[in-house]
C-alpha cells in the first residue's frame, strides 16, 4: 500500500506516508515484501514436498512436526493448506485383500431366485458367511436375510468358520419367524 502511494505522490515523503495510513515507519521496513513472502512459500513448499516425498505416509499434522524439528516456524493449518494446492496431501493405498477363489474347477449352483418374484416374506431366505477383521483376529458371521424384505432373520458371529456356525444362525432364523423344521 505505502509503495503504490510512493508512485503516486513523489514528493511526500516515507515518514509523512506512514503517518498519514497510522503505522510506524518501523513496521514498513519489518513487513515483508510480496517477493520476499512468495519466496518465503516456494521454499516452505519445497520443504514439504522434500518431507512428502521421504515419508509418503505423512499427513499435515505430521509433516507440520517435522518441519518444526527442522527449525521452520510455521502452523499446522498453513501446511494443510499448502499441500492441497499443491496436491501433497498422502494417499494411502489400501491393499485388496481377495477372499474367495472363482477360478476354481468345482461345479457351481445357477441362481434360483434370480427370475423369481418374491410377494410375501419367508417365500426365500438366503445366507452368506464373511468375516469381519478385529485388532487382534478375525470372526465369522454367518446371517441369513429374507429375499423379500431383506431383513436379517438370523445370524451367528464365531471365532471358527464351521457347520456349528451356520447352523446357529439358521436355528436363529426359524425361531424368529416361528416356523417349523423341515422334515
Amino acid at each position: 500500500m505505502i509503495a503504490m502511494l510512493q508512485q503516486q505522490f513523489p514528493t511526500l515523503s516515507l515518514r509523512r506516508l506512514c503517518q498519514l495510513l497510522g503505522v510506524s515507519r518501523s513496521w514498513y521496513y519489518a513487513y515483508p515484501t510480496p517477493e520476499t513472502l512468495a519466496k518465503r512459500d516456494l521454499d516452505l513448499r519445497d520443504a514439504i514436498e522434500r518431507v512428502t516425498l521421504d515419508f509418503p505416509g505423512y499427513g499435515y499434522r505430521r509433516v507440520t512436526h517435522a518441519l518444526q524439528r527442522e527449525g521452520w516456524t510455521v502452523n499446522h493449518k498453513r501446511v494443510l493448506r499448502v499441500m492441497r494446492q499443491e496436491s501433497l496431501l498422502c494417499q494411502l493405498k489400501r491393499r485388496f485383500l481377495v477372499t474367495t477363489d472363482s477360478a476354481h474347477g468345482l461345479p457351481t449352483y445357477p441362481n434360483l431366485l434370480a427370475q423369481a418374484s418374491l410377494s410375501a416374506p419367508n417365500q426365500a431366505w438366503v445366507a452368506d458367511i464373511t468375516y469381519v477383521r478385529l485388532p487382534t483376529s478375525f470372526v465369522y458371521l454367518a446371517c441369513v436375510l429374507d429375499a423379500y424384505s431383506r431383513r436379517c432373520v438370523g445370524w451367528k458371529l464365531a471365532r471358527q468358520i464351521d457347520s456349528q456356525l451356520t447352523l446357529a444362525a439358521l436355528e436363529m432364523a426359524l425361531t424368529q419367524r416361528h416356523l417349523q423344521r423341515p422334515g
